[in-house]
């Protein structure tokens, strides 16, 4: 098993949510220098009725078209606010789901009352972009609705999980780690 240690990471360039690293590594006594995109975690949430799974549509500007999605956001709005996190080695997975149940509040005008921890998928070894998925089987409508941010366009949907299944597979659902995410919990708590 090769050891692998970080000796030293720059930064060459950073936005608001996004920054480039390059790390000098050591892998086995060699030294190597990595490269990498780093952006703060996110949150999905697959919220079920028994028979039905929510999902919203979303007008994403990257695709030019509007796209099946789980709810779901940012854990932190910037760079800076999860570096300041990651100072303090608290526990990544309560605060996404604070995040979650925020991002459920202002997209789909939800309260989740009964949520847990699926999974974390990782994105890979040249994108650092984690993505926490809970689900959820207890929830209360907010009198307010949805508390959409300026310029999102997104309004929610229950689907026979049968349809969501279909929709995982025919790419109508585009984010793929959603879309595997939504099939695993179909598989492992009835489709």
């Amino acid at each position: 098993m090769n050891a692998i240690q970080i000796e030293r990471e720059r930064i060459t360039y950073r936005g608001k949510l996004i920054e480039v690293v390059e790390q000098d590594v050591s892998v086995s006594g060699r030294q190597k220098v990595f490269e990498l995109a780093r952006r703060g975690p996110g949150t999905r949430l697959i919220f079920d009725s028994g028979d039905r799974i929510l999902l919203t549509t979303e007008y994403r500007h990257e695709l030019d078209r509007y796209d099946l999605r789980l709810p779901g956001g940012k854990v932190f709005d910037t760079l800076p606010q999860y570096e300041e996190f990651l100072r303090t080695g608290g526990p990544e997975v309560s605060v996404a789901q604070e995040a979650a149940c925020r991002e459920a509040a202002e997209e789909v005008g939800l309260k989740p009352l009964k949520v847990r921890h699926l999974a974390t998928s990782v994105c890979g070894a040249t994108v650092q972009w984690d993505l926490h998925y809970f689900a959820v089987s207890r929830w209360d409508e907010l009198p307010q609705g949805q508390q959409l941010e300026a310029g999102e366009d997104i309004s929610a949907s229950w689907y026979a999980k049968r349809d969501v299944v279909e929709a995982a597979l025919d790419g109508r659902i585009s984010e793929e780690r959603s879309a595997l995410q939504l099939l695993r919990y179909l598989r492992d708590f009835g489709a």
